[in-house]
């Protein structure tokens, strides 16, 4: 990269760098620029932006570049000429700034170690603006900024590291190996594994119904099965207190009334406490951890995932959210189902960067009241666009019981698989035991009665 010191530099100094820096920076910039010009076609191997170059007129070049691309034009000295016009070739130094470029690259080789030169210097660029933000302002809100630049950041550039060798070979194991039916961690249920395989690990699950359906007892049922196998669980709980969700798990370890935890000490039988501290030496050794702070953020969400993959790389891993619409909007947003956009979307990029399921509860609208079918469907869902586009499976709960009262033998829940990407969509139906927050398969119910000691 020899001689690239000689060029025009533009109107920009790049401040915080040190020479042998600025000068590494600069001449990275110039070869991806002269590698174009020498080989056109590699400007389709390039991920790079605009934004991406520290120089203005390195800019304006690069941006030339990319739209001559999207015309499907050749990129020389003659087009660029063309597509930048009089007035970006004053602002970039003239033709002879743009002649020596053509000529800078004597191979298009080491594109690639350029290119990554650039990105490191852009990240750094771009890490120190956002802490210089936090540091002049010290707010909450360009603490967030400075987070979420981090976290872009570390993606932006990042190589996959399967190979097309590494798919075809997984693929080929799948053909000639038995793998179970479960692809993804136990759900606990033969009809809900039936239907999707289990949770498959990077999936955006979104569980909704209508208030006292039975959506978090449900979710708390899916996490207890997790943890049963030897999973791990997170249940970031918006809603309601850690002391009540345990409580409604260990009345469905033990067959325990939940009405009795109102008052144990007065309502428990001898065998009940028995039962009960069981069921806590039980809970204790579980993987489960409950966060019911309020007014969480996605970043808080994020933080806490982090935290427990790095702590158990390699466990089977669910995460559980009660619910999406309590979780705190950080930014500036035009609308209210942008915001809840922005939330759905950056959960499906944690789950899969994490590669964890992650089970998101969601209300539904009041829509459903007005009709005399009160069977749920997706346009029910509140800010339905982002989350039906962001979700790989979506389920809608209904029960029957609570808008018939007079039918209050009938225990049944339906399940309705509304979405899944890579499976069937269809009805799975649980029998559900209000008193103890169980479900259990339609098919199991007649072999297990919901009294008998499930410890």
């Amino acid at each position: 990269m020899n001689g690239t010191n000689n060029l025009q530099l533009g109107n920009l100094c790049l401040n915080g760098y040190y020479a042998d820096e600025q000068t590494e920076l600069l001449e990275a910039e110039n070869m991806v620029l002269g590698a174009v010009f020498l080989e056109p076609s590699i400007i389709h191997e390039l991920i790079l932006e605009p934004q991406h170059f520290s120089q203005r007129s390195n800019q304006f070049i690069f941006k030339a570049m990319l739209e001559l691309r999207r015309q499907d034009r050749l990129i020389d000295m003659i087009t660029m000429l063309d597509q930048l016009g009089t007035g970006k070739m004053e602002a970039i130094g003239g033709i002879s700034y743009l002649s020596r470029l053509a000529v800078i690259c004597p191979s298009a080789a080491n594109v690639e170690e350029y290119q990554r030169i650039v990105l490191e210097y852009y990240k750094n660029r771009e890490l120190k603006r956002a802490a210089a933000n936090f540091l002049n302002n010290g707010n909450m809100e360009d603490a967030e900024r400075f987070y979420q630049t981090y976290l872009h950041m570390q993606e932006l550039g990042r190589v996959h590291k399967d190979t097309k060798q590494d798919v075809i070979m997984e693929i080929y194991d799948e053909m000639y190996e038995d793998h179970d039916d479960l692809q993804g961690i136990d759900t606990g249920y033969v009809s809900l594994n039936q239907m999707t395989s289990g949770w498959n690990k990077g999936d955006l699950i979104i569980l909704a119904a209508r208030p006292s359906m039975g959506k978090t007892a449900f979710a708390l049922n899916l996490a207890m099965n997790c943890c049963k196998k030897g999973g791990v669980v997170d249940v970031f709980s918006l809603e309601m207190p850690n002391k009540q969700l345990v409580k409604r798990m260990l009345s469905g370890l033990t067959g325990i009334d939940g009405a009795k935890w109102r008052n144990s000490y007065r309502l428990f039988t001898e065998e009940d406490q028995a039962k009960a501290t069981t069921a806590l030496e039980i809970y204790y050794k579980w993987n489960f951890q409950i966060d019911d702070h309020a007014h969480q953020t996605v970043s808080d969400i994020r933080a806490r995932i982090q935290k427990t993959r790095r702590e158990y790389p390699d466990s089977d891993y669910l995460v559980v959210i009660d619910y999406l619409q309590l979780i705190t909007v950080t930014g500036k947003h035009d609308r209210h189902d942008l915001a809840i956009a922005s939330i759905t979307q950056e959960l499906k990029r944690i789950a899969k960067q994490y590669q964890v399921p992650i089970i998101l509860l969601s209300q539904l609208s009041r829509g459903v009241e007005q009709r005399i079918d009160k069977r749920p469907r997706m346009s029910d869902l509140r800010d339905s666009g982002s989350i039906e586009q962001d979700a790989d499976v979506i389920m809608l709960l209904y029960r029957d019981e609570y808008y018939n009262r007079e039918n209050e033998e009938n225990k049944i829940i339906e399940i309705e698989i509304a979405k899944q990407r890579n499976g069937p969509v269809g009805m799975v139906k649980m029998v559900f035991a209000r008193e103890i927050g169980m479900f259990v398969d339609v098919l199991d119910s007649n072999n297990k009665s919901f009294n008998n000691e499930l410890i």
